[in-house]
């Protein structure tokens, strides 16, 4: 969030922290704080009295000094133990919090604004951090499952064709994707009668549509999740977002959206904010989407009225579906519609005319809750209104002709309420997203494996599988409907989902693990061997 008050919405962010925290209050106490560290300080400084040292022996000068020089050494080394702490030790206890306070904080900023200066120009180096340089080879037919590939064109080992559908063919179906801000799933496991959090999403969660469980987040913002989404690649660590970087001009040949366009679709990006937020609106446009569509269109085209309609981040979700819907309505070629909605995000502000339902807090979830209550309730009643839009929506498809010819997808940026929830089994749980589809049963297959574990990396690939008849496609994700692979979903915490279970990376129990954590180097290092060689070939031109 710190370099985001640079590369993001700096505005918003700004009148998010007045509306949501009393900063007179943070300033003042800090001022107070640092006032009285000087007087402590001054206090100490000032008034050291001399040691006379005449009739210190030399004994004890000699006892005194090695017992300080040992004693330094010690604070130094940080361990007893064969290895000393270095600056990269991630883990110094058991303990998470005191894991992340064991380092200074001022060298962690330093660290971290040299992380971040380094993404934006891309000089990491994801291929030797992987364990790939000069065999990038190795992690190409890994991803692949290919024995033999050809060398001198990878991109060939992980290109992949659709089957062939007769019915696709003759009757495309639309494909609406829409990420629902912060929408983490951990927190429906206390939905009830009287924490009706889901209200009309539920009985589409619940009926028989296609909904994988043990689905993750690819990273832990919205740019840097949506991005690799959209470009059929998985989120590099530490690195600054593909528009706002030296990659900002590459026309990425494996975008998602290109396989749909080839096929005769119109595609659309809409995201119910500014067009200038993380520079979406130049870049996308060169990732295959014939119209890249914000917040002013949306006004524009249903006639709203900005001061009842909009908040901080947009437009209220509602009216993102409602011009999703018009713009399915008067389609007349198949569309593929990618849509990023702007409520459930700080300062969490709701429509007016909406209803809220009360949200009671079980004692079982308020163990679960930690921070600011008042403000965690503000975010839950924004969540509640968040969902029950992305349910009416559903409603509002299947209730029409749409429902014959249309499919739906609801899945979320991240699940950033982890910040204020305690988990029960946090590598399991806090990365946790919905990948829920919807489709007419005409072309839904049967059998298929909700427990497969995935991340954002493979929602296109099951998508092609699904909608699309003959059709090539490069990514380095897989369709989660094929089983004859090994399936897991990645984040850029290093947290990694496995069929047995969530691990940190370079930590895995079992052999289905260590498969998982294999599969992840490689495609990290594929990753940037795809952005980098399109960049060299860009600055080739």
């Amino acid at each position: 969030m710190i370099f985001g008050i640079m590369d993001d919405d700096t505005k918003a962010l700004w009148e998010i922290a007045v509306k949501n925290y009393n900063l007179t209050f943070v300033f003042t106490a800090v001022l107070l704080y640092m006032i009285a560290i000087y007087k402590l300080v001054s206090t100490f400084l000032f008034n050291i009295k001399p040691i006379h040292l005449s009739n210190f022996g030399l004994l004890k000068h000699i006892t005194t000094f090695l017992f300080i020089a040992v004693l330094t050494f010690l604070a130094i080394r940080g361990s007893f133990g064969t290895f000393p702490i270095y600056h990269w030790t991630r883990d110094v206890t058991g303990n998470n919090f005191l894991n992340k306070v064991s380092k200074d904080s001022t060298y962690l900023l330093l660290q971290a604004y040299r992380e971040y200066k380094k993404s934006k120009k891309g000089q990491r180096n994801y291929i030797k951090e992987m364990g790939y340089s000069g065999h990038i080879e190795d992690a190409f037919k890994l991803l692949s499952s290919k024995k033999e590939i050809n060398s001198t064109n990878l991109y060939q080992a992980i290109t992949y064709k659709t089957p062939s559908n007769l019915l696709l063919e003759k009757h495309p179906v639309n494909v609406v994707i829409i990420m629902v801000e912060s929408f983490g799933t951990p927190i429906l496991k206390y939905q009830s009668e009287t924490f009706d959090i889901e209200r009309r999403l539920k009985k589409h969660f619940q009926s028989d549509d296609i909904r994988f469980k043990n689905f993750i987040s690819t990273a832990n913002g919205t740019i840097v999740s949506m991005e690799p989404m959209l470009l059929n690649l998985i989120a590099r660590p530490g690195s600054v977002p593909y528009g706002q970087s030296l990659f900002s001009g590459i026309s990425f040949k494996q975008a998602g959206a290109k396989v749909y366009k080839k096929k005769g679709y119109e595609t659309s990006y809409i995201y119910g904010g500014d067009l200038s937020w993380r520079n979406v609106g130049r870049f996308f446009p060169r990732q295959g989407f014939e119209h890249v569509e914000g917040k002013a269109k949306i006004e524009e085209e249903l006639h709203l009225d900005p001061e009842l309609a909009t908040h901080d981040w947009g437009v209220y979700d509602k009216y993102l579906y409602n011009y999703i819907y018009k713009k399915l309505k008067n389609a007349r070629k198949p569309q593929l519609i990618y849509a990023m909605t702007t409520n459930n995000h700080p300062p969490y502000v709701i429509s007016k005319e909406y209803k809220s339902k009360k949200l009671i807090l079980s004692k079982e979830l308020k163990k679960h809750l930690k921070g600011d209550l008042d403000l965690i309730k503000k975010r839950l009643y924004d969540y509640q209104y968040a969902l029950d839009m992305a349910g009416r929506f559903l409603d509002m498809i299947k209730s029409s002709p749409l429902a014959k010819n249309t499919v739906v997808v609801i899945t979320a940026d991240n699940n950033t309420i982890e910040g204020s929830m305690n988990y029960d089994n946090f590598l399991q749980e806090s990365k946790q997203i919905p990948f829920y589809i919807y489709m007419p049963k005409s072309i839904k297959p049967k059998n298929i494996d909700l427990s497969t574990p995935g991340s954002h990396k493979d929602i296109f690939p099951t998508l092609y599988n699904l909608t699309l008849s003959d059709t090539s496609y490069i990514a380095v994700g897989s369709n989660l409907l094929d089983k004859n692979i090994t399936h897991c979903g990645f984040n850029n915490s290093g947290i990694i989902v496995s069929r047995e279970g969530a691990f940190m990376l370079n930590k895995p129990q079992n052999q289905e693990e260590q498969k998982c954590q294999q599969l992840y180097k490689a495609s990290l290092a594929v990753t940037d061997y795809l952005v980098k060689t399109q960049l060299h070939q860009k600055d080739k031109k």
